[in-house]
């Protein structure tokens, strides 16, 4: 096999290092090898990985051990947090992950997919609001079409998490605000949200309409998952020359309503969350005096899922939704 580990160029099954094309030697490599790498990428655990593609936790650490006397690089490093990626495996993740997605969409590409009798597993990564208003629509809609399917959630805070968890393999499709567009990155729209001023119901403030001089005579509570000072409505004050005083920044989105509901505080918050929060009745809920573009929420997913019958199905389903 190929003996350079210095940096390369990747040619296909080829490297180009200084000017010379050195050939890889294919003929001793195990696909079942690449299957366990992709795996250790995606769940950075043996065990998990292993279970993740149906091999116990000696064979993929037989899998592991083969890997690094092929690929010359150790690839894993335990730490507190499981399995860390090399340099080195961080490289070959994205190519390999294309290159066996390739592989399994042409070999099933004309499978037909059935939800109704399918026992596929899919992995989704939703940010906090996309969690509690589609996630139960979704499992309510799973169980009457295809009741044999499985989920793996998980959970993600700022938006770009979502291009590193796609590019990772982790989750088939990521919901949450868009992230940065990369082309390898494709996106759908599922919904949008506006937003509303709460005030607990009972506030001074709240037996009227409310006007802007009202609005920044308040203390405000910032809900900012990624702990900034300011926001979108900063934003749209500083354009007017105006400053609200913020007394409270909050980074857990859902705890919001609550707070509100026990405080002379004013929020700024997505209709949703209000909604979906549990304590609306405690709330007086009034349009912005401001205005603020709603925020959208979409669909996201790896161009190496773009074509696969099964993923394309999910997609379709879970943007058919009914979320109203």
């Amino acid at each position: 096999m190929e003996k350079h580990y210095r940096p390369a160029q990747y040619t296909g099954n080829r490297y180009k290092i200084y000017g010379i094309i050195h050939f890889m030697d294919l003929h001793g490599i195990d696909l079942n090898l690449l299957v366990a790498f992709d795996a250790l990428m995606a769940e950075r655990n043996v065990t998990r990985a292993g279970i993740r593609i149906g091999r116990t936790q000696p064979a993929m650490s037989a899998a592991l051990s083969r890997l690094r006397g092929l690929l010359g690089d150790e690839l894993f490093i335990r730490s507190p947090n499981g399995l860390q990626p090399t340099p080195r495996a961080l490289d070959l993740a994205e190519p390999l992950g294309y290159a066996l997605s390739e592989i399994q969409r042409t070999l099933a590409f004309t499978q037909t997919f059935d939800p109704a009798v399918s026992t596929a597993t899919f992995s989704v990564a939703l940010s906090d609001h996309p969690t509690f208003k589609l996630l139960p629509v979704l499992l309510d809609a799973l169980r009457q079409k295809a009741p044999g399917i499985t989920l793996r959630i998980h959970n993600f805070v700022a938006r770009d998490d979502a291009i590193s968890i796609l590019d990772a393999g982790r989750a088939d499709l990521t919901i949450g605000v868009p992230p940065t567009s990369t082309a390898r990155i494709l996106t759908r729209p599922l919904f949008e949200e506006r937003f509303v001023c709460v005030l607990r119901r009972d506030h001074p403030a709240a037996s009227g309409p409310l006007d802007l001089d009202t609005f920044l005579s308040l203390s405000h509570l910032l809900v900012s998952p990624e702990n900034e000072r300011f926001g979108l409505v900063d934003a749209a004050l500083a354009s007017m020359g105006h400053k609200r005083r913020l007394a409270v920044t909050l980074a857990n989105l859902y705890a919001a309503p609550l707070l509100i509901a026990r405080s002379d505080l004013i929020a700024t918050l997505m209709e949703g969350v209000v909604k979906a929060s549990g304590h609306s009745h405690s709330l007086a809920i009034t349009p912005c005096p401001i205005a603020i573009d709603p925020v959208p929420f979409v669909l996201a997913w790896h161009r190496r899922n773009d074509v696969h019958p099964a993923q394309r199905w999910f997609r379709d389903f879970v943007a058919g939704l009914d979320l109203a």
